[in-house]
């Protein structure tokens, strides 16, 4: 006698229990689906002032031995700016592209002017992304430009030899904020390779010129492939070489300037004022 099969009926069990667990999780993500209620806006952000913010842990994961310093003035919290005007930044480098310290492309000065200019703009434009999103009103960068430029200001020196009211009132201002690249570099050892930038900012009184916030920040956008065997060495080298590719720089010019801006505290008082502008029909924008 033989023997009933069984095969093709657990087989067909087996599909019929697949079958029926998909079945019971496209029902559960139903009815988790229509749990939506519609919530209301306005409420307190949770980690907002922590969100994005580099800890000790993330720089020790990414490879990043930077980090950030910064000067609150006293009395910032009780009279904090509320229209601030970002000045066009300066690059303290001389506008080559530099791997290990030493420039690998050769340009010409009007060539390493326009980098230099590029390199300070990026900053400023990281910085001034973020300056945008908290309690404050921006004076948009393309009037600022256009103001200095009317006035014949053509670079930092000419910049920094006015008087901060005087841009201020230029502005209509409550702070102008001057700025510096000071590293903007590669650097490539076969295993590792990183993109370094190092930015610094200061945050002028335009009522009376007094310093109320600097900061300065570096980060390290590392890449780091351990490999022992000669051909992965050779492999890794070369894969390397793609994490200096200008996305990972971008990326690392948005992580400065919001590592700055975040070591800004919450005016409160702006955003009361905000509040009771809006209220009173005097916050249109």
């Amino acid at each position: 006698m033989r023997s009933p099969r069984k095969g093709p009926i657990f087989g067909s069990w087996g599909s019929f229990g697949i079958v029926t667990v998909l079945l019971m999780l496209a029902g559960c993500s139903t009815t988790s689906s229509t749990q939506y209620r519609t919530r209301p806006f306005f409420l307190p952000e949770e980690e907002a002032t922590t969100h994005g913010r580099k800890a000790w842990y993330d720089r020790i994961v990414e490879v990043d031995p930077g980090g950030a310093t910064f000067k609150v003035a006293d009395e910032y919290e009780q009279t904090p700016p509320k229209k601030i005007a970002v000045l066009p930044f300066t690059d303290l480098g001389d506008g080559s592209f530099v791997v290990d310290k030493i420039p690998i492309l050769p340009r010409s000065d009007k060539e390493r002017a326009r980098w230099g200019w590029s390199h300070a703009n990026r900053m400023r434009r990281a910085f001034a992304g973020d300056v945008a999103t908290r309690e404050f009103t921006l004076v948009p960068l393309l009037a600022v430009d256009s103001v200095l430029a009317e006035r014949g200001i053509a670079n930092y020196d000419e910049l920094n030899a006015l008087s901060p009211l005087e841009i201020g009132r230029w502005l209509n201002a409550d702070a102008i904020v001057y700025g510096e690249v000071v590293n903007y570099e590669a650097y490539y050892g076969f295993l590792v390779a990183a993109w370094r930038v190092t930015a610094r900012v200061k945050m002028v009184s335009a009522r009376d010129g007094h310093e109320l916030f600097s900061c300065e920040d570096t980060r390290y956008s590392t890449n780091v492939t351990p490999a022992f065997d000669p051909i992965d060495i050779a492999i890794n080298s070369a894969l390397n070489v793609l994490e200096l590719r200008d996305i990972t720089l971008a990326r690392a010019e948005s992580e400065v300037g919001r590592e700055i801006v975040m070591r800004l505290p919450v005016a409160d008082r702006n955003v009361a004022d905000f509040k009771t502008e809006a209220s009173e029909g005097e916050g249109a924008l």
